[in-house]
C-alpha cells in the first residue's frame, strides 16, 4: 500500500466567540481523524493551543508545516474563522487545502451562540478564491455525518494523486517509441518542466543483455518456477522451457531496474526486439510486473502516468491495468470491450484459467501471450493525455457485464451513455489506451485536477 498523504492539521479560530468551545471542537476533530485511521500533523508545537486565531500565528504555522513536509492541509473552522490567515496559509504552503467546519448547535437559552462556523467558512472560502488558492470544501455538517467521511476520503485521495506531480515521478522507458505508433508521441520536455515527470531512457540492447545474464544465473530457479506454473496454467506452443526462462528473466530484470533507479513506473517497447531476443512474447512478464508497478506497454508514457494517477487514487491498494477501448458490445449500446494483454494476474476472473499461448493477431510461431478474462466488479477508468500544451484527464466509471468470449485479457464494461463517452474521447486529445482499476475513484480524480496546474478534468 502507498502511504497516505502527509496531512497537516491547522485548526482555525478567531478572537471572537468561545475559545473554550473551539478547543473542544479541535479535540473532537482530532479524535475523529484517529478513529478514521488518518494520520495527521498538528501545529500544537508552533502555535498556542494549536489553533490559528490571528495574524501572529500565520508565519509560525506555515514554517512548522513546511518543516513537516506535508502533502495537504486541513483547516477546520472551530468557532468562526480568521479569513486572511486561511488564505495566506493556503497560498504559502502551496499544498491542497481542505476547508470544513462543524455544524453549529442551536443558540443557548439566553440567545447567545458559542460559534458561527458557517459564517466563517463563507469568509474564508472567499479569501481563498480571491488569492487563487485551490481548495476543497466539505459541506457544513456534523463529524458523524456521511458528507464528512466521504469528503475526507475524496480529498485525501485527490491530495495523494496531486502529490505525484508536486514531488515528481520517474518513469523508466525501455527501448524507443514504436515507429508506427504516432499516438504515443509525447512532449518529454514539457512533462518534466510542467509536471515534474522525468523519463529515464533505458537502452534496449543493454536491457536484453541484462535479462540474458539473469536468465543464465537463475536457470535452475526459473525451471522450478515453470514447473509450478504448468500445474496452474495452460502453457502452449513452447518446444522447451528456454523461452519461458527468458520471459521470467525479463520480468525480474524490470523489477531490478525499478528498484535500482527508484522508478514509479515503466513504459515498455514490448515488440519486437525483446520478443525476438527472448524467442517468446513477454506478456506473462508484463502481467507479473503490472501487479506491482504501473506499467505501460507500447512505449505509452502517458499511459504509465494514467496508471500512476489511478494507483495513487486507491492508495496503492488496487493494481492498475492499462487496457483499451476496442469494440462495442454486439447487443448492448452502452457497453464496450476493454481488452489487451499483460493485465495484472490478480485481475483474473476466478473461473478463467490462465493460458499462455500464441498471438492471435500477429502472424508468428512464437508463444507467450496471456489469455484470461478479467474479474467482475465496478470499474474506474482514466486517461492522462495532451497535445499543443493542453492536458486533460478523461475519467469515468462503469461495471462489468456478460459478453462474448474473446482472447487475451478482457472484460465488457457497461457505462451510462457510451455514445457520449465515445464522442468525448474522439474529440481529443485521447487515444484508445486507458488506465483501469476496480472501485469508484471518479470524485477523487476530478478533485485532484484542481491541484494539478494545467490539467482539465473531463467527466465521461
Amino acid at each position: 500500500m502507498d502511504a497516505m498523504p502527509r496531512l497537516g492539521l491547522c485548526p482555525i479560530g478567531k478572537f471572537v466567540f468561545s475559545h473554550e468551545d473551539a478547543l473542544k471542537q479541535k479535540k473532537l476533530i482530532e479524535n475523529k481523524l484517529r478513529e478514521m485511521s488518518i494520520p495527521f500533523i498538528g501545529i500544537d508545537d508552533a502555535v498556542q493551543d494549536g489553533i490559528v486565531r490571528g495574524t501572529k500565528d500565520i508565519e509560525r504555522a506555515v514554517k512548522y508545516l513546511k518543516q513537516q513536509n506535508i502533502d495537504a492541509v486541513f483547516m477546520p473552522h472551530c468557532n468562526f474563522g480568521t479569513e486572511h490567515a486561511v488564505g495566506l496559509i493556503g497560498r504559502e504552503l502551496g499544498a491542497p487545502v481542505l476547508v470544513w467546519g462543524p455544524r453549529d448547535e442551536a443558540p443557548r437559552p439566553d440567545g447567545t451562540r458559542l460559534r458561527d462556523t458557517l459564517c466563517g467558512l463563507f469568509a474564508s472560502t472567499k479569501v481563498l478564491y480571491k488569492l487563487k488558492v485551490p481548495y476543497t470544501y466539505i459541506e457544513n455538517c456534523r463529524l458523524e455525518d456521511k458528507p464528512f467521511s466521504e469528503g475526507m476520503d475524496t480529498f485525501l485521495r485527490a491530495a495523494n494523486i496531486a502529490s505525484a506531480f508536486r514531488r515528481g515521478v520517474r518513469i523508466g522507458h525501455i527501448g524507443q517509441r514504436i515507429d508506427f505508433f504516432w499516438t504515443t508521441i509525447i512532449n518529454e520536455s514539457e512533462l518534466l518542466e510542467r509536471f515534474k515527470t522525468e523519463i529515464l531512457p533505458i537502452d534496449m540492447v543493454e536491457f536484453i543483455n541484462g535479462a540474458k545474464i539473469l536468465a543464465e544465473k537463475n536457470r535452475k530457479t526459473y525451471r522450478d518456477e515453470i514447473a509450478e506454473l504448468r500445474k496452474k496454467a495452460v502453457i502452449e506452443d513452447f518446444s522447451s522451457d528456454e523461452p519461458l526462462i527468458n520471459v521470467l528473466a525479463v520480468r525480474d530484470w524490470i523489477f531490478e531496474i525499478v528498484r535500482k533507479e527508484k522508478l514509479d513506473g515503466i513504459a515498455f517497447q514490448d515488440f519486437m526486439s525483446v520478443i525476438n531476443a527472448s524467442e517468446a512474447y513477454c506478456s506473462y512478464a508484463e502481467s507479473c510486473v503490472a501487479d506491482r508497478i504501473p506499467l505501460g506497454y507500447e512505449s505509452d508514457i502517458h499511459g504509465v502516468l494514467s496508471n500512476i494517477i489511478l494507483k495513487k487514487a486507491s492508495f496503492g491498494l488496487e493494481p492498475v491495468n492499462l487496457t483499451e477501448y476496442t469494440v462495442r458490445h454486439p447487443d448492448n449500446d452502452n457497453a464496450v470491450l476493454m481488452w489487451h494483454c499483460g493485465a495484472p494476474l490478480s485481475m483474473r476472473h476466478p473461473e478463467s484459467k490462465l493460458r499462455i499461448g500464441k498471438h492471435w493477431i500477429l502472424p508468428s510461431e512464437l508463444s507467450g501471450m496471456t489469455h484470461f478474462r478479467l474479474k467482475d466488479g465496478s470499474i474506474t477508468v482514466c486517461r492522462f493525455d495532451g497535445d499543443h500544451g493542453e492536458y486533460k484527464l478523461a475519467l469515468g466509471k462503469g461495471r462489468s457485464i456478460d459478453g462474448p468470449e474473446t482472447l487475451n485479457n478482457y472484460l465488457w464494461m457497461e457505462v451510462d451513455d457510451w455514445p457520449r463517452w465515445e464522442k468525448a474521447l474522439m474529440n481529443g486529445p485521447f487515444i484508445h489506451h486507458t488506465a483501469m482499476a476496480y472501485g469508484n475513484y471518479t470524485a477523487a480524480l476530478t478533485e485532484a485536477c484542481k491541484y494539478i496546474d494545467g490539467v482539465q478534468a473531463v467527466r465521461l
